[in-house]
Order: structure tokens, then sequence, then C-alpha cells
């Protein structure tokens, strides 16, 4: 059976900034990057290792998965999987460590 995958307020934040920041050249391309965020997010629900161990905190319980240019950073929790950051991969990691606190 799947883990239930829930999205963080911020996370989902992050989403609706890239859709922004993307829409302003193209909204096809930032509803396609938004679609393929979310089927990623899906994923994860039934291989929830599949992501790699993020570098900066090397724990087995916070991964990633690379979508596009994009890192979508998730945390395995016992009854389900949060998503806590999108962020793009050139992104400083600093500014949103806190939130796996």
């Amino acid at each position: 059976m799947d883990i239930k995958v829930k999205w963080s307020p911020e996370a989902v934040e992050d989403v609706e900034s890239i859709a922004q920041y993307i829409s302003r050249d193209s909204r096809f391309y930032a509803q396609a990057t938004v679609s393929k965020i979310i089927d990623f997010s899906r994923s994860v629900a039934k291989f929830p290792q599949m992501g790699r161990i993020v570098p900066e905190f090397n724990d087995k319980k916070i991964r990633e998965r690379l979508v596009y240019s994009y890192r979508l950073l998730y945390k395995i929790e016992r009854t389900r999987i949060l998503i806590v950051a999108v962020i793009h991969g050139k992104q400083l990691f600093g500014s949103i460590s806190e939130r796996f606190a």
C-alpha cells in the first residue's frame, strides 16, 4: 500500500513561485513543469526510497527527486511522506534547511 504524500505550505508556495516565474515566458512550459513536479511527487508514494539521499543532510529519511532543473525535497516519516521544498538546483540550500527541523 502507498504511503500518503502531504505537501507543506512552503512547498506549495515554492511550486506557485516556479509557475509564476516560468509563465512570464511561457504558460505552456509553466504548466508542463508543474505537472511533472506533481507526477514525481505521486511516484514518491509508491517508491519513497527511489530518491537520492540529500547530500546536505546525509540522512536516509531526507531524499530528493530531480525534476528538470528543480529539486523535489521530501522527508520520509512513519505514516506519511512530507514534500518539504521544491527549489532550483542552483538555489542556495541554507535558505530552506530550517524546514526540515
